[in-house]
């Protein structure tokens, strides 16, 4: 929608007398920057929650590859297949798999098939199999059989509705040892859709076992075992600085035997044992921690990377002390794996892995949400692990979760989840925040209004707290939107108001996910002086100065119903008469962005030609300006 057709929907229908609010005066004074802008400001927060990575940003297809759930060994998301007069079974085989960390295989047992009486097992995917016209899939899985006899496996990409063979592969007879066998599945000039199946079949009598079965289509950057290209592109949109990993609740487990355990983590696949996680559904661990590192490397952000602290959800705990060593111990080898070079123990096997050079770590956190630990015992085991790593790592910012006794954190985490006014009214938050104490991060924060991904309103929410934190960037030097992403078919969502929403063939993004684009794409280097003086209790600002550009950028957040008018002033400036100005707004705060609407609510960029050093502007009802002003 326009600019000039959104504003007249706006004012439809309104009263003249209501058709604007009393102005509002913006006084910024461009000679006096008051604080620098922290340049890991934006970020990105992740876990595995709505089906972020399986089901989710990991491109991996086959849902259950290796037959486990949360609730143990399961042959959930397959189903056999019997064609003509086919008689096969599967069942869990728990005495034979792969490798010793999986243990188990699923085994068919064929009584009777030939061809066009195929028998063999199907799966559903994540909610259906994406197929896309022209496009090349690569898969893989592991296989043995009783003997010869069994014959080639094919492997097909069939539709749900139609019955037609979208793709097909075969793979030689299998060994009667357990073996890696790959395919390669290019489809033809079809429909894209999520409606179809993958089947693997064999045409004759006989047993065989399958585990880790895959299929992935082309993944961001072409990255083997990589991430999904679409919302690649939307992370990358938002230009973050920094990602927080491996996430919140994922990391602690509801106990400590379910714990995020990084060195499970890496490694082959096969070498991978998979773990419960906390939100009711298995994880693969194929987006494992060197995943992690390299979606950092892809998209050019520092690594914030957490560690588990002697905490899982369920109020299990770690006394420090000489129980908790093993543990503080782990995270220094997790350190060592990233930022070691080849001649350490945990930098070769990174090396191994398939990444010699080593990442760059600046931030490690400590634990995650320590404030629900009823024992009281984080500011034992922050210190101890605080001690560990800054004698190893001088120069790493450590991260403390919760407030801590006896010891000063380089940065605390706060968490902050809530409505729109209740963020309206807590803007001034940090301003008088004491500026000799730690840094802040503002590590999980979000507007909770919509469902499953946020509307109008949440994004006026956000965006009013984000011009508070740009007004305190010298003390809050990272902040990141949580949950990230949600899969939008039922059953997919555990926790409702996410930023980007998805389901196997689309994506799209929230209005809150385009105020965190507009405010992370349109940052100086400085905050500037500026007094906002008004009587709209929803009027919201942040000015600062990118002195690279010669450019002041001015944030304005009406989350009114009403238009406001602001006379803007900016002292000792020369100022563009033509300045660019991004609008994101809504005619009401209901108002959404969905998987079948996905561009409803995007930003708009326009121009105006009446930009001075005093000048009015008038700021929609229910929305979200950007300002760019250049200096002359």
């Amino acid at each position: 929608m326009r600019l000039e057709k959104f504003a007249a929907v706006l004012l439809a229908g309104l009263p003249f007398a209501a058709m604007a609010q009393q102005p509002a005066t913006l006084t910024i004074d461009t000679a006096k920057p008051i604080a620098a802008v922290s340049p890991t400001l934006y970020g990105l927060m992740t876990e595995e929650i709505n089906y972020s990575y399986d089901g989710g940003l990991y491109a991996e297809l086959v849902n259950n590859r290796t037959f486990q759930t949360n609730r143990g060994p399961s042959t959930a998301d397959w189903t056999i297949l019997q064609n003509g007069d086919a008689r096969a079974t599967m069942t869990i085989d728990k005495t034979t798999g792969p490798s010793e960390a999986l243990p188990l295989s699923l085994k068919l047992t064929v009584d009777n098939a030939a061809q066009h009486s195929e028998a063999g097992i199907v799966n559903s995917g994540y909610w259906g199999v994406p197929v896309h016209p022209s496009t090349t899939y690569h898969g893989s899985f592991y296989a043995k059989a009783d003997n010869a006899s069994v014959g080639a496996v094919t492997i097909s990409l069939i539709n749900d509705k139609t019955g037609v063979y979208e793709a097909i592969a075969t793979v030689p007879a299998l060994s009667t040892e357990w073996h890696r066998y790959e395919y390669t599945l290019k489809t033809g000039n079809l429909v894209a859709s999520a409606a179809n199946h993958l089947t693997l079949s064999v045409e004759h009598p006989g047993t065989a076992w399958f585990s880790l079965v895959s299929l992935f289509p082309p993944t961001y950057q072409n990255t083997a075992n990589g991430n999904r290209i679409d919302l690649m592109q939307k992370l990358a949109a938002m230009h973050p600085a920094f990602l927080r990993f491996p996430g919140g609740n994922y990391l602690e487990g509801d106990h400590i035997n379910e714990r995020y355990e990084w060195k499970k983590t890496i490694g082959s696949l096969v070498d991978r044992p998979t773990h419960p996680s906390p939100w009711n559904y298995h994880s693969s661990d194929g987006l494992g921690l060197l995943e992690f590192f390299e979606w950092c490397e892809d998209l050019h952000m520092q690594p914030l990377l957490a560690v588990y602290a002697g905490y899982s959800m369920r109020q299990e705990h770690v006394d420090a002390g000489p129980a908790l060593e093993p543990y503080v111990q782990d995270a220094l080898d997790e350190i060592e794996y990233a930022t070691g070079s080849t001649s350490t123990k945990w930098g070769a096997i990174r090396a191994k892995d398939g990444h010699p050079a080593p990442f760059h770590i600046s931030f490690v956190e400590v634990g995650n949400e320590d404030w629900f630990d009823k024992s009281g015992s984080y500011s034992g085991r922050y210190a101890q692990f605080y001690k560990a790593i800054k004698a190893a790592y001088p120069d790493i910012q450590i991260i403390a979760t919760a407030p801590v006794k006896g010891i000063r954190p380089d940065i605390i985490d706060d968490h902050f989840y809530r409505s729109a006014q209740e963020f309206f009214d807590d803007v001034h938050h940090y301003d008088k925040t004491d500026r000799n104490g730690p840094k802040v991060m503002v590590g999980e924060w979000a507007t909770r209004e919509g469902s499953p991904t946020t509307n109008m309103g949440a994004a006026l929410g956000d965006a009013a707290w984000m011009t508070g934190m740009e007004r305190n960037s010298d003390i809050i030097v990272l902040a990141s939107y949580a949950p990230l992403f949600v899969n939008v078919n039922p059953g997919g969502m555990q926790w409702p108001s996410d930023l980007i929403g998805y389901d196997a063939l689309n994506s799209y993004g929230s209005p809150s996910y385009y105020a965190q684009e507009m405010f992370s794409t349109h940052l100086g280097d400085h905050v500037l002086d500026a007094k906002l003086d008004t009587v709209n209790p929803r009027l919201f600002d942040s000015v600062t100065v990118d002195n690279k550009n010669h450019r002041v950028i001015v944030k304005l957040v009406n989350g009114s119903s009403l238009p406001q008018a602001v006379n803007i002033n900016l002292s000792g400036a020369k100022v563009h008469s033509n300045a660019h100005v991004t609008t994101l707004g809504a005619p009401t705060t209901a108002a959404t962005n969905s998987i079948t609407d996905p561009t409803r609510i995007v930003p708009v960029v326009s121009t105006i030609s009446n930009a001075a050093s005093t000048f009015t502007h008038t700021v929609p009802r229910y929305s979200i300006q950007i300002l760019d002003l250049d200096l002359n």
